[in-house]
């Protein structure tokens, strides 16, 4: 039986492009588009993708019962991907929408980039779109194949803080140094999007199809 790899469907994620980029690295998995959380829970690996604002992801995931989901994947051992707003929903708290409590799966907190300054003083412009380079924080089978430094693509205006630095598996210069990739046992999450982020961000997704954390 083909192993089967959940994409969360909570009406907030870039779902068509990250399921066609799943489907093409996968290897005989089956990509699963589902906010049914018990397909969730029994789902061999799961990809919480995300974007727009942290307070209504938040909202729908505690309205749907997919915040406890969730947990429930983290809890059982399985993989478990986050992607740009799926990595921050994971944190502690945001400051976004005037303050939310988040998943609290990390100790990081999510702050705005346009309260940051550069070196020279200067307010960062929000939000940091494009192309930017990741500098690996540790090795990681779900760096395998990418170089160091390699580019993804952002776009965010938010960026998590005040996490540990064996946790943060990648790091980004914006203006300011911020985590580009956590992860914890089972749990890696990313800031930049991989579905968009051509052959590096392919790789990462076909590294995490074959982790077995």
């Amino acid at each position: 039986m083909s192993e089967v790899v959940a994409v969360i469907d909570y009406g907030m994620g870039n779902l068509h492009s990250a399921g066609k980029a799943l489907e093409k690295v996968a290897s005989g998995q089956q990509i699963l588009i589902t906010g049914d959380a018990d397909q969730i829970r029994a789902a061999d690996r799961v990809v919480f993708p995300g974007v727009g604002a942290i307070r209504d992801c938040i909202g729908v995931l505690r309205e749907t019962g997919l915040d406890e989901a969730i947990r429930d994947v983290i809890a059982a051992g399985k993989p478990l991907l986050g992607i740009c707003v799926g990595m921050q929903a994971l944190m502690a708290h945001s400051e976004e929408n005037n303050g939310v409590d988040c998943l609290g799966v990390f100790d990081g907190e999510v702050a705005f980039f346009g309260e940051m300054q550069d070196e020279t003083g200067s307010k960062l412009k929000v939000p940091h779109m494009g192309w930017n380079q990741v500098q690996q924080g540790m090795a990681h089978p779900m760096w395998a194949g990418i170089a160091n430094n390699a580019r993804f693509y952002f776009v965010h205006s938010y960026c998590v803080t005040g996490m540990s630095d064996d946790e943060v598996a990648g790091f980004c210069d914006y203006g300011r140094r911020f985590a580009a990739a956590v992860t914890r046992n089972n749990v890696f999450a990313v800031q930049f999007h991989p579905e968009k982020s051509a052959d590096a961000g392919l790789t990462l997704l076909e590294n995490f199809l074959r982790w077995q954390p």
